[in-house]
């Protein structure tokens, strides 16, 4: 409704987003109900999925299932942007975003960003504290909604549905309740410690955990991901950096070699070695090919990744792994919380590997 609100001015454009294409065409969603509200009043193109109004005016729908496709949007201009289920983006694409919009300077039409979404999800802390925490004083302001603002749905029936899940989703969905935590079975947000600095005399690896896929519409596949890990002469635990990427073999080679050339040729890089042949001839490829010149060894691994993760959780836990301040920190620990059953696991993965080359029975091994 809010992206309709100027069609009648020619030149004014609204883009509305999910986070993927098959959330926009689900029963019910954008789509569906826009076909019910515009049919007879615009045209669809389904070539650029936007409808052109008589005045000339457009309401784009397009989704940001990795953070790269903000890069479709670089040379648009729009005066709406509306983000459905913020909470599944992340914070990087909504900031970005906010570069899409601008208008002439004869325009009247008002800039405007909104967002609607239940609690939860990847994005839960940063949008609870953009606009929850941070909101009003901001001039970002919160407007709460629950089952009650909804006279139209069936209510008994939808809180007996709702009573199936468990007691922290349902407070979430059924009342809007932001506070509402689930700590994750294996590492929580306030055991680890935001640090500014690396202490002096750390021994460092880097840890890769790869994949090969490139995102497409309706797939979320598995990220690449390299944890840069150091211990200090106190045993205390430091994941100084996160890289993480989705995208070709080629691709992934030139992260890594770039990666290990600006951590510099003392850091030594190790890399799960996958089961078979092809995990061999991975390992050979990167030594022999991709990172010449470095420490550099294939691990095979051993149990499942939640056991793998097991001593990195009980030194977490301890309060002895700290992080160094960066951009990743956000993403690594939305990933910890839902490990060992959020929809990825690569990152904990990476700094599982990279603890477990660290440490071995709490004695410093040879990584060079």
């Amino acid at each position: 409704m809010a992206a309709l609100q100027y069609v009648d001015v020619p030149d004014y454009a609204a883009l509305i987003l999910r986070r993927t294409y098959k959330a926009l065409t689900l029963p019910e969603a954008l789509l569906d109900r826009s076909r019910q509200w515009f049919a007879g009043a615009a045209k669809w193109s389904s070539e650029t999925s936007t409808y052109i109004f008589p005045s000339g005016a457009k309401i784009v729908y397009g989704y940001l299932e990795s953070d790269r496709d903000v890069e479709q949007y670089q040379s648009a201009a729009f005066q709406y942007i509306g983000f459905d289920e913020l909470t599944q983006f992340t914070e990087y694409q909504y900031r970005y975003m906010h570069s899409r919009t601008r208008r002439l300077k004869s325009s009247n039409i008002p800039i405007r960003v909104r967002g609607a979404s239940n609690p939860g999800s990847i994005g839960h802390e940063w949008v609870k504290q953009r606009f929850i925490v941070e909101g009003l004083e901001n001039q970002r302001p919160f407007i709460p909604a629950t089952l009650g603002d909804n006279p139209y749905l069936d209510q008994a029936s939808y809180i007996k549905s709702l009573n199936n899940l468990d007691p922290v989703t349902r407070q979430r969905l059924l009342n809007g309740d932001w506070s509402a935590f689930k700590a994750g079975s294996k590492f929580n947000r306030e055991w680890f410690e935001i640090v500014d600095t690396l202490p002096i005399g750390c021994q460092k690896v880097r840890f890769w955990d790869m994949a090969a896929t490139e995102p497409k519409k309706g797939k979320d596949p598995d990220y690449t991901a390299g944890c840069l890990m150091g211990i200090s002469l106190t045993n205390t635990i430091y994941i100084i950096d996160m890289k993480r990427t989705r995208g070709t073999p080629q691709a992934n080679e030139r992260l890594v070699r770039q990666t290990a050339e600006l951590d510099g040729r003392e850091v030594a890089v190790r890399m799960e070695q996958e089961p078979g042949s092809s995990g061999v001839n991975t390992i050979d490829n990167y030594s022999r090919k991709v990172l010449m010149g470095w420490s550099f060894k294939g691990i095979r691994s051993t149990g499942s990744k939640e056991e793998r993760s097991n001593p990195l959780s009980s030194q977490a836990e301890a309060g002895n792994v700290k992080l160094i301040r960066g951009t990743w920190i956000t993403e690594f620990l939305d990933e910890g919380e839902a490990f060992p059953v959020g929809a990825h696991d690569d990152q904990v993965d990476a700094a599982s590997g990279a603890h477990n080359q660290l440490t071995l029975g709490n004695k410093y091994i040879d990584v060079g």
